[in-house]
């Protein structure tokens, strides 16, 4: 069995107690920031972690996982973590659930509470502002078992759980094509997001397949309900002929209509718009909004299962990809197809 570092380990190297080791790790204000940085740092080297862990190994008892989500409020992570339990529950482990709510600092230190706490795996769905992966890093030297969920880190090779994001933005945008949109905006997410650039390459793969121009001033950054009111307030002032709207999420497509609402555009008949999500938002816009739908609740059953057999395996699994599957739905927000337009 390999030898997992221990506070005497720490100790006897730097030459002081193991209580003020404890106490260092615990950043007691009684240790000077000498010691704190000389014990942190050689717990890192040594890949130290807590007591409760190894516990927990020898008993075999371990059977606590995290979760890190960016927001719980939206329904698809809620959909998510649903998932998540159901599949747990039956296979008998707790779920430690954080949120990092988007920020890139709060991410790290859930990923380190995490750690600390002794979780078996962890499940985890990254921040938008998240363009550095040591935290995670960190999670693989400590051979932590890890499954990403829709927006994954694809220079890591851990297990991750997707949906086809070109393929879904394509079927979205054909609709809007097929159903008589020619001048189509995009209102795309953030860069460093895999799930957006795959989105917004689907969007173009329609256009081209449809034989429809590229117009780059038709692709904005908008990826927020607040930030599509004043985008398609914008496209309004500006005057800008279109006649489509695909959005990143569901909220941002809520904020679109309710900005061309504002300004007496009839949806769908001048502009139709398609969301992405099937959220519950996108249920109660007026009109109701058309949406490609992902199985957040699939996506979570699957990523639990994904992890839970990691780390009952005795054998050692090549990272694995698994693809959820995704459909329209199809409301009043878009035109139907083969009839023509009012414009």
């Amino acid at each position: 069995m390999v030898h997992r570092a221990t506070i005497k380990d720490i100790a006897k190297k730097i030459g002081i107690s193991p209580s003020t080791v404890s106490r260092a790790l615990k950043n007691h204000p009684d240790i000077s920031e000498k010691t704190k940085k000389a014990v942190i740092e050689l717990a890192e080297k040594l890949k130290y972690r807590p007591n409760q862990l190894a516990l927990n190994l020898r008993k075999n008892q371990n059977n606590t996982i995290g979760v890190i989500i960016p927001q719980i409020v939206h329904y698809f992570f809620s959909s998510i973590i649903s998932g998540i339990e159901d599949y747990t529950s039956k296979k008998g482990y707790n779920v430690i659930l954080t949120q990092s709510n988007e920020k890139f600092q709060k991410e790290i230190d859930n990923t380190n509470t995490l750690i600390n706490t002794g979780v078996a795996g962890i499940l985890i769905s990254r921040t938008k502002e998240t363009t550095s992966f040591e935290h995670f890093k960190k999670l693989l030297n400590y051979d932590i078992p890890v499954v990403f969920f829709d927006r994954i880190c694809p220079t890591l090779k851990t297990d991750k759980v997707i949906v086809n994001d070109e393929y879904a933005a394509f079927i979205g945008v054909e609709h809007l094509i097929k159903s008589g949109c020619k001048k189509i905006i995009h209102f795309k997410g953030p860069e460093n997001l895999s799930i957006s650039i795959k989105r917004q390459t689907g969007y173009l793969e329609a256009l081209r397949e449809y034989k429809l121009k590229r117009n780059n001033d038709f692709i904005i950054r908008c990826d927020s309900y607040e930030d599509a009111k004043i985008e398609t307030q914008k496209l309004i002032d500006k005057k800008i002929d279109f006649d489509g709207i695909f959005t990143v999420n569901d909220d941002t497509a809520a904020g679109a209509i309710e900005a061309l609402v504002k300004n007496g555009v009839k949806i769908p008949s001048e502009v139709s718009i398609m969301g992405y999500s099937n959220d519950l938002i996108s249920q109660i816009t007026n009109p109701k909004l058309s949406t490609v739908e992902q199985s957040g609740y699939e996506m979570g059953y699957t990523s639990a299962k994904l992890l839970i057999e990691r780390i009952e395996s005795e054998k050692t699994i090549r990272p694995r990809t698994e693809v959820v599957s995704v459909k329209l739905v199809l409301r009043e927000s878009t035109k139907p197809i083969n009839i023509p337009s009012e414009n």
